[in-house]
C-alpha cells in the first residue's frame, strides 16, 4: 500500500513543500515529480473543468513519480467531492468556505470511513477495486491517514477559529487572503492590515492548537515572513500564474526588440 509522504512528514513534524496545478493533464504531474523537489501536488478541482476520470489519471502520474496528492474541493458538494477523490487515490482533502464548527466536522467525516466517518467501503477505489491491492482495512487507513486541510477564508471563520481548529482531526490550515478581503467589505485589498491581522491570528492559534498553518507563496522570497511566524509548510507557485508571467514578461522583451526593427 502506498505511503502518504505528506502524513509522513507532518507524523515527524518536518517541513513540507507542495505546488498547486489547475490543468488536470498527468504530464504536469510526472514533470513535477521528475524535479524530485516537492512532496506532494495539489490539484485545484475549484479553478477549472474537470471529471472523474482525470482524477484517477492524476493520482495514477503521482503513483510513478512518488508524489503526494492533495485535492482542493468545492464549498458543495463537498462529501461528495471528498469521497470521489479518495476512490481515485488522491491522498489528501483541502476543503474550501469553511465558515463553521458544522463544517469542520462535515469535512473531517467525509474523509474518514465508518465508523469515524461517513465516508462507505467501495469496490470502485482504484486502490481496492476487488481486494486484490488493499483489503477494507487498508482502506479504512488510508482514510485514516488523509490529510484533513482547511481554507480559513471567511470572516465568520476567523470569528470561530478556535472552535473549529477545536474539531478532533483538522490537521492544516490556509488563510485565503483574497475570499477573506472579499468577505470583510475590502475585495482584493490583500495587504490591507486588517486582512494582514487575520492571516497572523490564523497562524499563531494554529500553531498554538496543534494545527500546521500552510502559506501558500509566489517565490522563495516569500518564505522568509512565514517562517519567522512559524510556519513550516509551504506550496509554491500555479501552474497557470507560472506561465502567464513567464508569457507576458518574455513577450514584452520580444516587443521591446521589435520596436528596434
Amino acid at each position: 500500500m502506498k505511503v502518504n509522504k505528506l502524513r509522513e512528514l507532518l507524523r515527524r513534524g518536518e517541513p513540507t513543500l507542495g505546488t498547486r496545478i489547475i490543468c488536470p493533464w498527468p504530464g504536469i504531474v510526472e514533470v513535477i515529480g521528475y524535479t524530485g523537489i516537492y512532496d506532494y501536488v495539489e490539484f485545484l478541482s475549484e479553478y477549472g473543468p474537470y471529471d472523474l476520470h482525470d482524477l484517477d489519471n492524476l493520482a495514477r502520474a503521482a503513483d510513478l513519480v512518488g508524489l503526494s496528492t492533495m485535492i482542493k474541493i468545492d464549498q458543495q458538494p463537498r462529501v461528495y467531492l471528498a469521497e470521489r477523490a479518495l476512490a481515485a487515490g488522491i491522498q489528501n482533502v483541502l476543503f474550501a468556505d469553511i465558515r463553521t464548527v458544522d463544517d469542520a466536522e462535515e469535512a473531517v467525516k467525509a474523509v474518514r470511513m465508518e465508523p469515524k466517518g461517513i465516508n462507505g467501503y467501495r469496490l470502485d477505489r482504484r486502490v481496492g477495486y476487488t481486494g486484490v491491492l488493499a483489503s477494507a482495512a487498508d482502506l479504512v487507513k488510508i482514510c485514516d491517514d488523509a490529510v484533513v486541510a482547511l481554507m480559513i477564508e471567511k470572516k465568520e471563520a476567523v470569528e470561530n477559529l478556535e472552535e473549529i481548529l477545536s474539531v478532533k482531526g483538522i490537521d492544516m490550515v490556509q488563510f485565503g487572503p483574497m475570499d477573506y478581503s472579499v468577505s470583510i467589505g475590502l475585495p482584493g485589498e490583500v495587504n490591507h492590515p486588517k486582512v494582514r491581522e487575520a492571516e497572523e491570528k490564523v497562524i499563531k492559534t494554529a500553531l498554538k492548537m496543534d494545527v500546521a498553518p500552510r502559506a501558500e507563496i509566489g517565490s522563495p522570497e516569500e518564505a522568509e515572513r512565514y517562517i519567522a511566524l512559524g510556519v513550516r509548510n509551504f506550496n509554491l507557485g500555479i501552474d497557470l500564474r507560472i506561465l502567464f508571467n513567464w508569457w507576458r514578461r518574455n513577450g514584452e522583451e520580444v516587443r521591446k526588440i521589435f520596436s528596434k526593427i
